[in-house]
């Protein structure tokens, strides 16, 4: 069995700043998506990339309602977010071309979600070898792309691979 260890999660997950602001609710509300890394916003979701990444590429699809599980989410919502993850899932494989992918949902803080009460799916390209003793024993991540340059190959991908949009009305849109 192979296992994804991640030591540097516990010093986020347990450093974090305690506030009564959900930070994707705050986002979202804001008119600065470059500088929030959010790329795209849908009309139940949103996409953001993930500010302490496992690896590049490394994104989460937000439900746009403060939300803490997938039992309060409407279907529209669910269908929403695995969409959403599916078109980001093909941006991901045709401009980083990983080996894989890990996709899922952290519910609750127990279960390494970092904002527990909102509910958000994690889109994570993965390599052969990603995950070796730099980051295991030395406690150290190496991710060759920074977050500017990963919002600007996804932005520039968005521009000449719209997604389809979820509904008439208002569907995905490019970030602000």
């Amino acid at each position: 069995m192979d296992h994804l260890w991640t030591p540097w999660r516990y010093h986020f997950i347990t450093s974090a700043e305690k506030s009564d602001r959900c930070i994707f609710c705050a986002f979202q509300e804001e008119d600065r998506d470059e500088h929030n890394l959010i790329l795209t916003r849908g009309s139940h979701s949103f996409v953001i990339l993930n500010r302490f990444p496992y690896t590049s590429g490394h994104l989460m699809v937000v439900a746009r309602r403060h939300i803490p599980s997938l039992s309060d989410a409407q279907p529209g919502e669910l269908e929403e977010l695995i969409l959403t993850a599916r078109d980001f899932q093909l941006a991901l494989e045709t401009l980083y071309r990983p080996d894989g992918f890990n996709i899922g949902f952290n519910l609750g803080k127990s279960a390494g979600a970092g904002v527990a009460g909102h509910l958000h799916l994690h889109v994570v390209p993965r390599w052969q070898g990603d995950s070796n003793f730099v980051g295991v024993i030395g406690q150290t991540r190496t991710i060759p792309e920074d977050l500017k340059t990963t919002y600007a190959r996804l932005r520039e991908y968005l521009s000449q691979h719209p997604f389809p949009s979820r509904d008439a009305a208002s569907g995905p849109s490019p970030a602000r």
